[in-house]
């Protein structure tokens, strides 16, 4: 089989997951979100833009729901052992076949969990799992349960972590040389994701981010390119992926001279990162870093041009985002452990004049400072 860790490993995984399942008094949990299957047993495909389900129960037995074409897929890649094929075909309502599997696994009137929020429930799965099971048992939403155990990553997941940073430094190699006037974006995002598939990578769960000039105060990807003129700038978003683990950096790349509000901008990012790596460590809360970030920015008067959140947790990720739920924004609860894997990022968008600057990379966490996991120091870059 196609697995990417030991035997051993995913038993303990299993453990974790149903001593938390008592924990919640859940006698089944269904897995919709692509992620907590590949953690839990390896299964590896992009299949869940259909209907699909893992059916884990809370002695640890597991039976997955699925379509005939993921049939060896889960086979090949998974330790499940236990299939089940729902038939295409007009008017299918694979929610019955789920219905029905539930009650062959005596599961009738029991206290059943759902990962609601994930990709793999869309809003019609989700009127049709609760037209067939509202009266089947007790249901509840469990749509973090298994999030939450992925955040803090074992010593081979951190292995994984820290070959997807090796990864992506090596696409901001591939990049640099690239980034000049009358340089080409296609031939950029060409260089970076090719150094990553080159080096045994895989896709990112999202696309690359690159924009240039006003473009680059984008956050999120488009289409179309650009060439570079000898007075820009480039921001790019990407992430180093192995075996689906995710490593992101951030930078804004300013080509040509160096503007004072680019300088103005960096100076304040560094600045704001460079706190925030005084609290991403144990005893303070995820929350906490949002608030550093929120300070700097502020006293600085750019309040208007940050964003409302300055990273998250990463991890293996599905398309459509390498992003998990727990995020850097503010209120949020979640304490900071030793062995996350924390994408720190910020961003500040003067739209104003179209002036853009972000810095970011992704750090381990320990029992103290946080580790860098980018060779690449953060300096600004100029071309």
């Amino acid at each position: 089989m196609a697995l990417h860790f030991d035997a051993s490993e995913y038993a303990a995984r299993l453990d974790r997951l149903t001593a938390r399942m008592a924990e919640e008094k859940l006698d089944a949990l269904l897995l919709f979100a692509q992620e907590s299957m590949y953690w839990l047993t390896g299964y590896d495909t992009f299949g869940y833009c259909f209907f699909q389900s893992l059916v884990v129960k809370a002695d640890g037995s597991m039976t997955l729901l699925t379509r005939s074409a993921d049939l060896r897929q889960a086979r090949h890649t998974s330790t499940i052992e236990n299939i089940v094929v729902w038939v295409d075909r007009v008017n299918a309502d694979p929610a019955v076949d789920l219905r029905n599997l539930l009650s062959d696994m005596d599961l009738l009137g029991r206290r059943i969990g759902v990962e609601y929020d994930t990709h793999g429930m869309t809003g019609r799965v989700a009127r049709l799992l609760d037209n067939q099971l509202t009266t089947f048992g007790q249901i509840v939403d469990a749509s973090y349960l298994v999030s939450n155990l992925r955040l803090v990553k074992s010593p081979a997941e951190i292995g994984h972590v820290e070959r997807a940073a090796a990864l992506a430094d090596d696409a901001l190699d591939a990049a640099l040389p690239l980034v000049r006037a009358g340089g080409s974006e296609a031939e950029i995002l060409a260089a970076m994701q090719g150094a990553i598939l080159a080096g045994g990578g895989d896709y990112p769960a999202n696309e690359f981010i690159i924009g240039s000039g006003a473009d680059a105060l984008l956050c999120r990807y488009k289409s179309g390119r650009r060439t570079l003129s000898d007075k820009d700038q480039l921001t790019l978003e990407w992430a180093g992926v192995d075996a689906h683990y995710h490593a992101a950096m951030m930078r804004t790349i300013v080509i040509g001279d160096v503007t004072a509000r680019h300088r103005e901008l960096y100076t304040a990012c560094e600045a704001a990162i460079r706190e925030v790596e005084a609290v991403l460590r144990p005893g303070n809360t995820f929350g906490d870093v949002f608030d550093t970030h929120a300070r700097i920015m502020d006293e600085r008067g750019l309040t208007r041009h940050r964003l409302n959140a300055c990273g998250y947790s990463l991890g293996a990720r599905f398309s459509p985002s390498w992003m998990e739920h727990q995020m850097f924004h503010a209120g949020n609860p979640q304490e900071i452990l030793p062995d996350m894997s924390l994408f720190v990022h910020m961003i500040v968008m003067d739209s104003e004049r179209e002036t853009a600057m972000t810095l970011g990379h992704t750090y381990l966490t320990t029992e103290d400072a946080p580790r860098a996991l980018s060779r690449h120091p953060l300096e600004l870059l100029v071309r």
